[in-house]
Formats: structure tokens, sequence, C-alpha cells
């Protein structure tokens, strides 16, 4: 798909289970829950916007996330599935921003933007050579 350029509106999703590693926990004895931490769902919105770049990009390009604004909306145990789904909202240049989602089961548990943008890899490994 190099050359052409993703169109508005189009998307990717993906899906996880909650593992016990994804969680965090509060209370404890008989009150103790754990549900999907709000980092883990972050990781997993920003990496369906990432999947959703990876055809369009160059062979010394990849994308980097620049801006999260999330509403995580709902708590979500251990087990359950989780789908993740980042929409192409805008492109100018290098960059893209996504409206993301997630749903567990048929419950929205967070809505939000997150934004990319395309970068070669030999000019950021030689700004990060500097420092």
């Amino acid at each position: 798909m190099q050359g052409q350029r993703p169109k508005i509106g189009e998307s990717k999703s993906i899906t996880f289970e909650v593992t016990p590693e994804l969680t965090i926990t509060f209370g404890g004895g008989d009150t103790e829950i754990s549900v999907l931490s709000t980092p883990s769902l972050i990781w997993f919105l920003e990496q369906a916007a990432l999947q959703f770049l990876e055809p369009w990009l160059e062979a010394d390009s990849l994308s980097v996330g620049t801006h999260v604004d999330i509403e995580h909306l709902a708590p979500t145990p251990p087990g359950k599935q989780v789908q993740c789904t980042a929409r192409l909202i805008y492109q100018d240049g290098p960059v893209y921003r996504f409206n993301v989602e997630a749903f567990a089961g048929g419950d929205k548990i967070a809505s939000g933007l997150h934004s990319r943008r395309i970068v070669r890899l030999s000019q950021l490994a030689k700004r990060l050579r500097k420092h």
C-alpha cells in the first residue's frame, strides 16, 4: 500500500483479553477488585492506530504517538474480551488523528482521540544520538 494514503473514515480494530498483568487492584480482603488499568487500555488503543498505519509506511519510517486524550468510562474485569478501534478522522502531511473507542461485550469502556506522526527512523536515531 506504499504510495497510497489511507482514507478518512477507515479503521482498524484489535481484540485482547484482560489478563492479570493488565489490571490494577483496589481494596483488600473481601472488597478487593481487579480491573483493566487505564495505561494498559491506552496502550491497546494506540496499538490499533499504529497497526492501522503500518501498511502505508515506507521502509525507513515509523509512526510515533504524539497525543492521547482518552476517557476511561467503565471497569473491565479479568477474563473479558476488549475490542479497540481506531478510526482515521484527520490527516495533514505526516500527522494522523484518530477517534478511538473500546468495547467490552456491548459496553463502551473508552472513547477519545489519539494522534500519531510519521517520522523517518534514520532521522529519529540521529536526533537521539545527540542526547
